[in-house]
């Protein structure tokens, strides 16, 4: 407390005249979505926010954002502080790949703006709508020259942004906003960048901007009676092949496949489009990089209906996906469609457009009940169910430790329907997408095209801010951990019961299986010894370990159950068991060698096998 004098009154006075000034007459949202009032530049930001819906805006404040920061508090608008600006990306990815929904950042210009990239070429790359508020230096009369983290931001932001829209004058911020964040849902969702200087948050002007038209949903009747023409024929042994375009479409697409007798694989992204239980799901993919299931039901397939997914590098296996004599491509985005497979018929349309016209063509194209294909798909479940259960000899004598895939299988089952499972980027992620029985769209999250380490800690912590009471967990390893690690510290803040399952293995090991094959040893993959109890108390977040003596199942039951945020360390070995995406990968890549380079890989291979001792690092 301060003494009430009359220099302190008068400061008083002088500090709040412009709030008072800026308060609208009219109220401050006279109807959804319209921003009204005689406000700040800030005030009116922070009123399209809420206008859009935004549930929390991630970030970290600074200079050129103090004011925004100061008017969230002050007008409610709930925001949540992270360690690092990557951080804030991220959780603004997994607040929208778990809500649907646009997530919010604020960064500041120079570093913020910088270490923000990885987060946002994820969400680019990865199709996921973000909009991030990136401040921007004084622009126009007030600018002056050397301003404190003035680098061409909007450059920066143009190679992970879906678009940059950069704010010139105060009263164009409403409108502005509104225009972010339809364009960061129609088409190919992506991260839209709004560029504010600083100094149009404390200007005032009159606003009276209206709420956006909406997002556009795009369709082109001009393929759609030919689509209906090729999946009427019923001599077409049709599979469907469903991505994250479908994620808000579910039950369309449960019925298309049903409709259709059609069996359904996903993208990696796509992962909860129709229930993984379901007579007619084969798991991920449709090649040799896929689940087994999915590979051996879709070689008796010869036209496919690709709906809302693109066939990008990771969810080909480096594009070995089995040549069809039909794929009918379904797409919102024009630039999807013809790029890695050839269409027999490119169809622009939105997914769920698609599906709910092509439900209303029942009459021409159902078909019946077909008990053979359903019971070939559950024979083949049970055959892989098999494989993942199977154990496999370690690599070394005398060491002892888990294999990744019996604590998928445990976390898996002992899991809630509705969990929210985010899993990293490590050798692991593709047991995951085999082994994970997703039966809920919007469940389950994996970095698939930008693959940036570590992404699975903030995007759990981003979600689980907006999903009190869900169980969310995550799947790392102890590299991605040393990557965004700090973050822990930031649910145990804001009390947010994620539970972060690290493989412990002192080793980049999925570095160290791209290597060791091609090179018969392995370069800087070692990793320190890291004492987790330690870094757990330090960040102010529970410990548990899992050791190969551990009852697996209820340990992960006990540890999933627990009420606050916990670091779980597990002694990992990983075994022989193969890696269906790297083989196909690998096998791929080899095929697409010159003679002259196979020479060159062999001989050195050959040169390398006569070593007397191993020179790995």
């Amino acid at each position: 407390m301060f003494p009430v004098h009359r220099r302190n009154l008068l400061k008083t006075v002088a500090v709040s005249l412009p709030a008072l000034m800026a308060q609208p007459a009219e109220g401050r949202v006279t109807r959804a979505g319209h921003v009204r009032g005689v406000l700040t530049g800030a005030r009116a930001l922070v009123e399209a926010l809420q206008s859009e819906g935004v549930e929390c805006v991630y970030g970290i404040p600074g200079a050129q954002a103090n004011e925004f920061w100061d008017t969230m508090k002050q007008r409610g608008l709930p925001y949540m502080l992270c360690t690092h600006e990557f951080a804030a990306a991220t959780m603004a990815d997994g607040y929208a790949r778990s809500t649907g929904k646009p997530g919010v950042l604020a960064v500041v210009p120079g570093p913020g703006a910088t270490n923000a990239c990885t987060g946002l070429g994820e969400a680019l790359l990865d199709s996921i709508p973000l909009v991030a508020l990136v401040g921007d230096v004084a622009r126009g009369e007030k600018y002056r020259s050397f301003q404190v983290h003035e680098i061409p931001v909007h450059l920066v932001m143009e190679g992970v942004c879906k678009k940059v829209l950069r704010i010139t004058c105060v009263d164009e911020i409403p409108g502005v906003v509104h225009d972010a964040f339809r364009i960061s849902q129609e088409g190919e969702p992506g991260p839209v960048a709004v560029m504010v200087p600083y100094t149009l948050l404390i200007e005032t002007a009159h606003f009276n901007a209206p709420p956006d038209s909406g997002v556009g949903r795009f369709w082109s009747d001009d393929c759609f009676a030919r689509a209906v023409e090729l999946l009427a024929c019923q001599k077409r042994r049709i599979g469907i092949y469903a991505g994250l375009g479908c994620m808000d479409h579910s039950g369309n697409l449960t019925a298309v496949a049903e409709m259709l007798q059609a069996p359904v694989a996903t993208s990696v992204s796509g992962k909860g489009v129709i229930d993984e239980r379901h007579p007619l799901s084969v798991g991920w993919g449709y090649g040799p990089a896929g689940s087994r299931v999915a590979e051996e039901i879709f070689a008796g397939v010869d036209t496919i209906l690709a709906v809302g997914v693109r066939y990008s590098e990771v969810s080909t296996g480096f594009y070995s996906i089995p040549e069809k004599a039909c794929v009918i491509h379904v797409d919102s985005c024009a630039d999807n469609l013809n790029r890695v497979v050839p269409a027999t018929l490119a169809v622009h349309a939105d997914s769920g457009l698609f599906l709910s016209a092509l439900l209303a063509e029942s009459p021409r194209v159902a078909r019946p009940d077909n008990p053979r294909l359903t019971g070939c798909i559950e024979a083949a479940r049970v055959r892989q169910s098999a494989v993942h259960r199977a154990s496999h000899a370690h690599p070394r004598k005398g060491v002892c430790g888990f294999d990744p895939m019996h604590l998928i299988l445990a976390l898996n089952e002992a899991r809630s329907e509705d969990s929210l499972v985010f899993v990293d980027v490590t050798v692991s992620e593709h047991w995951a997408a085999e082994a994970f029985t997703v039966r809920l769209p919007r469940t389950y999250f994996n970095p698939t095209d930008n693959q940036g380490m570590g992404w699975s800690i903030p995007a759990a912590i981003g979600a689980a801010r907006v999903h009190p009471g869900r169980q969310v967990f995550t799947l790392t390893g102890d590299g991605c951990f040393l990557m965004a690690g700090q973050e822990l510290s930031t649910a145990a803040r804001e009390c947010l019961p994620v539970k972060f399952f690290i493989l412990d293995d002192h080793a980049y090991h999925y570095m160290q299986l791209l290597q060791d094959a091609a090179y018969d040893r392995t370069t800087a993959t070692h990793l320190a010894r890291l004492d987790f109890e330690a870094l757990a108390r330090g960040y102010g977040v529970d410990y548990a370990v899992i050791t190969p003596g551990d009852d697996l199942l209820p340990t992960v039951a006990g540890i999933l159950a627990h009420p606050r945020p916990m670091l779980v360390q597990v002694k990992t070995e990983y075994t022989s068991r193969p890696v269906r995406w790297l083989e196909s990968t690998r096998a791929r890549y080899t095929k697409e060698l010159s003679v002259g380079q196979k020479l060159r890989f062999a001989s050195r291979l050959g040169v390398r096998s006569l070593r007397i001792r191993d020179s790995s690092d």
